[in-house]
């Protein structure tokens, strides 16, 4: 426990100390996260998170662990920073306990972890954006690092960059998303996506609906395709009856329409998606860079197949005009 408060504390004071150098380079007086996206750098990290006002947790954490210094330094330094709210999210107790003298160890140890040598920026680490479907709708890809939600990018600084998180990352707290190895596996390359997730014995539903819907034969084709396949579990989330009202013939459309939603006319593997899969903190432990596909996490990857991919995800993904359904 000691040590999760500590790694929060760290991430909360990298954060704000990055946000408030991009803001105050305008001039403009606005003090909100889109205005700093244009502006030219001319704070460092810890000046464009005072300027901000959302980072107050952040920098008394930074102060507390003597690391505002090395956050004015010339870097240049990658900070994903945790907002005010981010750390109000920890247990009761957990910023006090890190802020006291006696924990500036394993204060110095949280917030080193939210901090990469050299400037990182977006593009970096999320490869793949442009995700259209066979729907004719985008994914929303969001990055992700550790489970955190990159809400801010690239807010550049004078020695930098920040990226602005919704949580504060504990490495104890995540493992990185399991998945089967960069190679196909021989031994799949000749099922195709269909019949990859028929024998996998968690796409039960999923399958259901691919045959409700008449698209059994089109998945069996040639492809490429990637697959962000729903599990079970991830269907029983929806409202209750939902299912079982898409399954019915005069429903054919909205169940096609949802199902094509959920795969792209390429082969993708993760390592196309995310361009980096680990990066080094200054702590010494790497952090893990993932993607949110709306409000869907992929839980394993890279499941090869004889006609593209599967990417496991634990959610059902809908898309605007479905929502309702």
């Amino acid at each position: 426990m000691k040590n999760q408060i500590i790694i929060a504390a760290v991430a909360l004071i990298g954060y704000g100390s990055s946000t408030a150098l991009a803001c105050s380079s305008c001039g403009c007086g606005d003090q909100s996260l889109a205005c700093q996206s244009h502006k030219k750098p001319a704070l460092d990290i810890v000046q464009t998170a005072e300027h901000v006002g959302q980072f107050r947790t952040l920098l008394a954490a930074l102060r507390a662990a003597d690391l505002v210094d090395a956050l004015k330094s010339p870097g240049p330094f990658t900070a994903f920073a945790p907002t005010d709210k981010a750390f109000a999210a920890l247990p009761a107790g957990t910023v006090e306990f890190l802020l006291l003298p006696e924990n500036k160890a394993k204060l110095q140890s949280i917030l080193k972890y939210h901090v990469v040598a050299g400037k990182v920026m977006s593009r970096d680490l999320l490869k793949y954006r442009d995700a259209k479907t066979l729907h004719g709708n985008k994914v929303n890809l969001t990055l992700r690092v550790n489970g955190a939600r990159v809400i801010k990018a690239d807010i550049k600084s004078s020695n930098g960059v920040i990226h602005v998180i919704d949580q504060v990352i504990l490495p104890d707290k995540f493992k990185p998303i399991t998945g089967y190895a960069n190679k196909p596996v021989a031994s799949r390359l000749d099922k195709d996506v269909l019949q990859t997730a028929a024998g996998a014995g968690q796409f039960n539903t999923l399958v259901a609906a691919i045959d409700a819907a008449g698209l059994s034969d089109a998945l069996s084709g040639r492809g490429p395709f990637t697959v962000f396949a729903p599990t079970d579990a991830a269907f029983a989330k929806l409202p209750a009856g939902t299912v079982g009202n898409l399954l019915k013939p005069e429903n054919q459309a909205k169940l096609q329409a949802i199902l094509k939603y959920h795969v792209l006319p390429a082969n993708l593997s993760s390592h196309d998606i995310v361009k980096s899969h680990t990066v080094k903190t200054l702590s010494g432990r790497s952090i893990y860079p993932s993607v949110l596909l709306d409000s869907s996490a992929i839980k394993m990857k890279n499941i090869y197949c004889r006609n593209g991919v599967i990417h496991v995800i634990d959610s059902v993904m809908l898309p605007k005009e479905n929502a309702k359904t």
